[in-house]
Parts: C-alpha cells; structure tokens; sequence
C-alpha cells in the first residue's frame, strides 16, 4: 500500500477515501465553490494539499454521478505533478445555460487516481514497426 501525505489547508477539508473496496479513485469533498465570470464556469476547493511521491501523478476524474448534473470537468482530466503543493482544486463548466444541479460544498466532487508512470525519452527514427491497424484512425478499429 503507497502511502500519500495529505495537508488540510482548512478546517472543513476531509481526507479522501474509497466509497467501497476494490474502488480506484478517492472521492474529494467541495470545501469551497465560486463561480467565475471570466470563464463561466465553477471553481471548486477541496481544502486539501498532497505530497506525490516522485515518479507518481495524480489524476482528477469526474465521477460517475455528474450525469446526474449538467457539468462538464473542463480539463476533462486533471493532472497533479509530483512537484505541486497547493490546494487540489476542479472547474466545472456547465453544459448549457441554465443547466440543472451543480455541486455544493461538501459534496464529493471528483476522484483522485494516484498511480506510477515511466520516464520517457523521446528518440526519433525514420521508421516505425508495422501493425495490422497500421496508420487507419478515428473510427478504424470499428464502431
């Protein structure tokens, strides 16, 4: 088991925690929401730092309720680099004017995947191995 330093940054906030075993992301908690003009969407605080082990990312999922809500996660993906220490936040943009539910503080928002990555290093070549799908795109492997 990896064990994640988390900071409270306010009274409010709550350690992240599996709803049920065998889940893979940790449900975050609305600490805090405002609603930005500049862009129309909705920022959420969760009141929460973390310390990433190196060689680790972080990444922020919508979870599966926000069908229940018209928001979309306007990253689609957050990406939390081992290097970063401030306050794990989400934007939510609505779907459409006057869309139904939004989050409120308090209620789990997103779901944060910790997991390993490689360290890559780029090398370019003038030929790359053949595949049956070869170079065939969007939609090719069926429907």
């Amino acid at each position: 088991m990896l064990k994640v330093k988390f900071k409270k940054l306010n009274e409010e906030a709550e350690l992240p925690k599996y709803a049920n075993p065998g889940d893979a992301g940790l449900d975050l908690k609305a600490t805090s929401v405002e609603w930005s003009k500049d862009f129309h969407c909705y920022v959420y605080g969760t009141g929460l730092a973390v310390e990433i082990p190196e060689g680790y990312v972080g990444l922020i999922f919508p979870r599966s309720s926000i069908r229940k809500y018209g928001l979309d996660l306007t990253n689609c993906v957050g990406v939390i680099d081992s290097s970063y220490r401030g306050e794990i936040m989400a934007t939510f943009r609505p779907q459409f004017e006057g869309s139904g539910k939004v989050y409120s503080v308090g209620d789990k928002i997103c779901q944060l995947i910790i997991m390993p990555y490689p360290i890559i290093d780029p090398v370019e070549t003038t030929e790359l191995s053949e595949t049956e799908r070869g170079e065939n795109g969007h939609g090719s492997s069926g429907n």
